[in-house]
């Protein structure tokens, strides 16, 4: 979905060549960035009203999109 706020690389500015580097090299890495473009669309998607959801699940969405963000940002800093 073009023009969808929080990618990756507005997320972690500067890091696009280590994200690439462990998208490639790390099989759990790709999942996680898999997810979180996923969980960052439904989330777009409902902000927009394309699929509006409850309060608490735009709210569990959020949450989970920080979940893979924290995981994805320990990943870059090992």
């Amino acid at each position: 979905m073009s023009n969808t706020p929080h990618t990756l690389a507005e997320e972690f500015p500067g890091q696009t060549e280590a994200i690439h580097n462990l998208k490639v090299s790390d099989m759990h890495f790709a999942k996680l960035l898999l997810a979180y473009d996923e969980v960052n669309d439904e989330i777009h998607r409902a902000e927009t009203r394309i699929a509006p959801v409850s309060a608490s699940a735009e709210s569990d969405l959020r949450k989970k999109r920080l979940h893979i963000k924290d995981l994805i940002s320990q990943a870059l800093h090992r």
